[in-house]
């Protein structure tokens, strides 16, 4: 999956308009113009795409954390460098964190794409690279989890 297809799933399945994702970035200090954004989400054929960056999608899945969960007064925001490698495990634990998800609600999300896990395997994929038991995420897993969210709040939301 791209980052931009990811970006673009993420903002169907949370129902967010564009005023919000621009607020999203704000959150995480990152002022991005509605043109730029409108360049984010579109198709790869479509004129005026604009490759999505690690540190863009980083950004939005920060500022979405803070939003949904406040920022730790403690320590100041973190992002991974642009040069760092983004990995879907990496989208997958910020999507767990934003929104507050437990294994059992993991669990449950998959469950409404007929994606069946267990606890065991879906701790694999938040273990670090370096642990025995580490997993990495595909990307099917990654679309199947966002599909699932989208089930879920899209289902909630009608």
């Amino acid at each position: 999956m791209t980052n931009n297809d990811i970006l673009r799933r993420v903002r169907y399945a949370m129902d967010i308009s564009d005023p919000a994702m621009v607020g999203i970035f704000g959150l995480a200090g990152h002022a991005i113009e509605q043109s730029l954004l409108n360049g984010l989400l579109k198709k790869e054929d479509d004129p005026g795409y604009i490759d999505c960056s690690n540190n863009l999608i980083c950004l939005f899945l920060d500022g979405l954390i803070i939003l949904k969960r406040g920022t730790k007064e403690s320590a100041p925001v973190q992002t991974v460098k642009t040069d760092a490698v983004l990995t879907n495990n990496t989208i997958l634990k910020k999507l767990r964190i934003a929104l507050e998800l437990k294994e059992d609600d993991m669990i449950a999300i998959m469950k409404l794409v007929n994606t069946v896990i267990s606890k065991s395997e879906l701790t694999a994929l938040f273990r670090n690279k370096g642990h025995k038991n580490y997993k990495e995420c595909g990307d099917q897993f990654l679309r199947n989890f966002i599909k699932g969210l989208t089930i879920r709040n899209r289902t909630l939301l009608s």
